[in-house]
């Protein structure tokens, strides 16, 4: 056999990378339309100046905060609709979006409302500068009015991942991304007659376009899920508790994550200015670089789910280490570059040759080690897709919490390291992870996970 036999033989069979990338593409190319947006945001807030600029990222970070725990439903739905899905129940598929839709409401609206009142009162925590502080107020308040819609799009995003119309989703968010930029073109510098409301109007303007992706979703469930029960009726208790089974662990995982992101600047921010500044790069950086493997990841779960539900747990286990190795592949090639042309990358964004140079080897790492989070990623996701998200939320929190941050605290303030010591902790605790989820995955007591 000639090596390229080998290699070709390593590979998933032709028919199952076809069914990857047709589930993957799609969630890969909303995720990057959703970046550039963040770009275009960006540029728009950042004509207003520093303060203005500071006041959208913290309140952008803050909404994230508030609504990590409830993006879980879309881990929930996906699980559900997927199980249904290889059971054959397709006139059942839509009943878990329906749960979704009515818990993002449930859930969604009491607490918009409270961290809308709480709002004055937190914000100054995040940031104490008065200009940032007015600003910033009500510009997560605005955010904070489409919570439930956030809740719901995800519910929807669950869905179509979890029944194949991947392409959907994307359609939605390219619909929500045009949206936001005209609608922040119109509400932040007042053209056309509209209100200028700087800031502010960039918040009111990403509630505004959220609103109008549910909109969409809406018409496109009633067009592809009313036959599979879309709209008909309200789920039967059994299916909300089980959506919550399923949804609140994945929500909590999401929040410590988020949350942890915050300690780790926290911590890095005790050790320089330069630091934070660079690791600020290296994570957007390294953020725009796993899309692939989160993509591929949500794939994944969609068909380990459908093979679970066609009571073929052993397919669901091949998917899972399928959909690794493209993920590997394709990781591996993304992050050659940053091996190879570290300073490339850092110099579209830093400017100081001092900042430059503590992010240079930092982001070599990443590049190298950018495979671990593929698998680590896939992994997570194939285990939400077989319903075992209380699973992922304990390995995820504690070793995020456990082993990244307690160590990136010791290493760097405690013992006086620097940047790249406490890069190297961040990469120590993904790349054990991945061999735990790998572990976990191949010993398969997720198997057993009712849905």
């Amino acid at each position: 056999m000639t090596a390229r036999q080998q290699a070709l033989g390593w590979l998933p069979a032709p028919d199952r990378r076809a069914r990857i990338a047709a589930l993957a593409l799609p969630i890969i190319g909303g995720m990057i339309s959703q970046n550039v947006l963040n770009l275009v945001d960006t540029g728009m807030v950042g004509t207003l100046g520093d303060a203005a600029l500071a006041a959208v990222g913290v309140g952008s970070f803050a909404n994230f905060m508030a609504i990590s725990f409830i993006t879980g439903l879309s881990a929930g739905v996906q699980a559900m609709a997927s199980r249904r899905l290889g059971e054959g129940r397709d006139g059942e598929t839509a009943i878990p979006l329906n749960g979704g839709l009515l818990l993002a409401v449930l859930l969604g609206v009491p607490w918009a409302i409270l961290l809308w009142a709480l709002a004055p009162v937190l914000f100054p925590w995040l940031n104490a500068d008065a200009d940032v502080i007015a600003q910033g107020v009500p510009y997560l308040q605005a955010r904070l009015v489409a919570v439930a819609l956030v809740g719901m799009n995800f519910a929807f995003r669950g869905y179509w991942n979890g029944v194949n119309l991947s392409r959907l989703y994307m359609r939605t968010l390219v619909v929500m991304h045009a949206s936001n930029i005209l609608l922040n073109w119109l509400l932040i510098f007042g053209n056309l007659g509209f209100p200028e409301l700087g800031a502010t109007g960039a918040g009111v303007a990403s509630s505004l376009a959220t609103g109008i992706g549910t909109l969409t979703y809406f018409g496109l469930g009633l067009r592809h899920a009313r036959q599979a029960g879309f709209g008909r009726g309200l789920p039967d208790l059994p299916t909300v508790r089980t959506m919550l089974r399923l949804a609140v662990p994945a929500g909590f995982q999401q929040l410590f994550f988020s949350s942890g992101y915050t300690a780790l600047f926290w911590i890095i921010g005790l050790v320089g200015t330069a630091e934070v500044a660079a690791a600020n790069v290296l994570i957007n950086i390294m953020l725009v670089a796993i899309l692939p493997g989160l993509g591929l990841g949500l794939a994944a779960a969609s068909l380990v789910g459908q093979a679970l539900g066609a009571k073929d747990p052993d397919d669901a286990e091949r998917w899972g280490w399928d959909v690794v190795k493209l993920a590997a592949i394709g990781m591996a090639l993304l992050g050659l570059p940053m091996v190879l042309f570290p300073e490339v990358f850092l110099g579209i964004f830093l400017h100081e040759p001092a900042t430059l140079a503590l992010a240079a080897l930092p982001l070599r790492l990443v590049g190298a080690t950018v495979v671990l989070d593929a698998v680590g990623l896939v992994l997570l996701n194939a285990h939400l897709g077989a319903g075992a998200s209380g699973t992922v939320m304990r390995v995820s929190v504690g070793l995020q919490w456990g082993i990244g941050l307690s160590l990136a605290y010791v290493v760097g303030p405690v013992l006086g390291g620097g940047l790249l010591a406490i890069w190297l902790t961040q990469i120590a605790y993904r790349g054990i992870q991945a061999v735990v989820f790998a572990g976990l995955w191949k010993r398969g007591a997720w198997r057993s996970v009712q849905v």
